[in-house]
């Protein structure tokens, strides 16, 4: 499939995130690579990231009730590369009794396990997996369940039209993984402050949507219209560059 990779690297890339992609490619690896685009194809100058589909239902925040549980984790424990650190996490957490860390999989047990967890929490944790984002930042907005992100190379949808600040929380890996500091930093939020991230939540659910006239799809097409004129800057920039010079590509766009 190298070939393929090849030939659609130039078109704007639509992608969840760029997790299976920061890595250099094992046949790139061992070459001078300063006249390549050191993440192979992808590129926040000319990629779009798109929004997981949830697979949740949608809360409304009239429907919203009592929430007992402080934080709420359902997946797979053991990831790999960045996604090591959810184990740590767990470790961490797995014992505080207003906590719930529940290993589970998306079949439909375990659906009907993360609406009722989900709803029922004030907080959803994401850490990184074996990609920097999943579905479960998505299912958490559908919930209404303020989303906890854990990881310091996540790429979110329509980042410039959406501030992600205003209903998530953000944690760096590093103070994660400190004895207390993520439940104490939690429990310190004021019910003002959470109320506030919940109806900012309701807010922004339609946005996610795909199914809905001013959601996902058109958000999408906006963001691809923000980025048309620096790819045609890029590609008029690299016209212009005379045979025999070595810069480094800054946009895969040519």
């Amino acid at each position: 499939m190298w070939h393929v990779r090849t030939e659609i690297a130039p078109a704007i890339l639509l992608v969840v995130d760029f997790g299976g992609w920061y890595k250099l490619d094992s046949k790139t690896a061992s070459r001078n690579s300063s006249h390549m685009i050191q993440h192979t194809q992808v590129s926040l100058l000319k990629d779009v990231i798109v929004p997981y589909t949830h697979l949740l239902p949608t809360l409304p925040l009239s429907d919203n009730k009592d929430r007992p549980t402080l934080l709420y984790f359902k997946g797979a424990k053991h990831r790999h590369r960045g996604g090591l650190v959810r184990e740590k996490i767990w470790n961490l957490l797995g014992n505080e009794p207003d906590i719930v860390m529940e290993e589970g999989f998306p079949n439909a047990t375990g659906r009907e396990q993360s609406i009722k967890g989900m709803r029922a929490s004030e907080f959803c944790l994401h850490p990184a997996g074996d990609t920097p984002t999943s579905c479960r930042i998505f299912d958490a907005i559908a919930s209404l369940c303020i989303p906890v992100i854990v990881s310091d190379e996540v790429e979110l949808p329509f980042e410039g039209m959406v501030d992600y600040t205003e209903f998530s929380i953000f944690v760096s890996v590093s103070n994660a993984m400190r004895l207390k500091w993520l439940t104490n930093y939690l429990r310190n939020i004021s019910k003002k402050q959470k109320d506030e991230f919940r109806r900012n939540l309701a807010h922004i659910q339609p946005i996610f949507e795909y199914d809905t006239s001013d959601g996902a799809v058109n958000y999408i097409w906006k963001k691809i219209h923000q980025k048309l004129p620096m790819i045609q800057e890029a590609v008029i920039r690299e016209k212009r560059k005379p045979d025999g010079t070595s810069i480094p590509l800054r946009c895969h766009c040519t």
